[in-house]
């Protein structure tokens, strides 16, 4: 671990924000409407409890192995066969998220912008970019955030007022007609969304204080994702109705939608720069946490060592993780769901279970 590079509370708490309502603001409304209909706005407060949980559960990790990251106390936790194995486990399971990440945004702006390139250009420009970033450390990484997230939610804005006129409040009608079940049933796919709060155990290292007095910043960033994706949902539905569920990036359809009938035309380049911002973060992130955990396996003294070999083999991996859109519709639905929760929900709770059973007594928890 770098201790000089160094990131404050409010800088993790924008970069949480930035990755997970990234590629959630697109991809995930219309399935979300699929299992809860017109109730799905209802859908993210069940789905937010993931998130919330994992900020306890993670900050109290941080706090009881000051400096490490997940990989590290992993191995402090279970011993170090288990804790290897952990870290083995993580590591791939980091060049499964950034590879079908990548897969993502290639095909988004392949349906979207760049109809005639090979989808190989697309994943290859992105990750040789995110990867000079990471090489300039997580510090770079917080810094563009800074100065992209604003940009993002300028242009979200608008688009937002834009379709006040086309929205009819009567689709959000009747509210649970037929119960509390499809709501649950639609919090689903975005509950493992909301549970990348996971992700915190390769940053908190890297806080310049200490891990609980984080919470109230990580919080008000989990309020900002609900808010968001609520806002967005109602947008959605109250715009579409049934038919969302049939649009892909549902979103997307909207922006695009109050466009052709407004005096503004070409408004899909909004939804694009949106996306590329977004998703340049997202990618970023995840290739900084591949490079280390990558470089606390096999002992490097510098994650950048790993940074040229982590790059290459996420290009590869991009190319052959889903072989059509149809593949990989199915594993966000059906897969990635239960992966998160056994990942990025019960792991790491697992991990805080065992330290405390093994702990003194006297050893706080919060």
């Amino acid at each position: 671990m770098h201790a000089d590079e160094k990131i404050s509370g409010y800088q993790l708490s924008l970069l949480l924000f930035t990755f997970i309502v990234s590629t959630l603001i697109l991809s995930v409304p219309g399935i979300m409407v699929a299992f809860a209909k017109q109730n799905a706005w209802l859908s993210i407060l069940p789905a937010s409890l993931t998130g919330i949980v994992n900020i306890w559960v993670l900050t109290s990790l941080s706090k009881r192995h000051p400096g490490k990251s997940i990989i590290e106390y992993a191995s402090s936790i279970c011993g170090k066969w288990i804790g290897t194995i952990i870290g083995f486990y993580l590591t791939y399971y980091l060049f499964f998220f950034i590879s079908s990440t990548v897969n993502e945004h290639a095909g988004f702006i392949n349906i979207i912008l760049l109809m005639n390139t090979p989808p190989l250009v697309s994943m290859a420009t992105m990750l040789v970019l995110c990867g000079f970033v990471v090489l300039a450390g997580v510090e770079a990484i917080a810094r563009c955030n800074e100065v992209i997230l604003p940009v993002i939610i300028l242009l979200l804005v608008p688009m937002f007022l834009l379709s006040l006129r086309d929205m009819d409040p009567a689709r959000l009608t009747p509210i649970l007609a037929e119960g509390i079940l499809p709501v649950l049933k639609g919090s689903v796919v975005p509950s493992a969304w909301m549970s990348q709060f996971f992700f915190l155990g390769w940053f908190l290292p890297h806080l310049n204080e200490q891990p609980h007095r984080i919470r109230k910043h990580l919080t008000v960033s989990w309020g900002g994702v609900v808010l968001l994706v609520m806002t967005i949902d109602i947008i959605t539905i109250t715009v579409f109705g049934p038919i969302t569920p049939r649009l892909k990036f549902a979103f997307f359809k909207v922006i695009q939608y109050i466009g052709i009938l407004g005096s503004l035309e070409r408004l899909e380049t909004i939804a694009i720069t949106i996306w590329i911002l977004g998703i340049f973060i997202k990618i970023s992130m995840l290739l900084y946490m591949f490079s280390l955990s990558a470089s606390q396996l096999f002992f490097a003294r510098n994650y950048r060592k790993t940074v040229l070999p982590v790059t290459l083999l996420s290009i590869v991996g991009s190319v052959w993780i889903f072989r059509s859109d149809a593949q990989f519709q199915a594993w966000i639905t059906f897969t990635y769901p239960v992966l998160a929760f056994i990942t990025q929900s019960l792991l790491p709770l697992l991990l805080l279970g065992i330290d405390v059973l093994r702990a003194k007594p006297s050893k706080s928890i919060g």
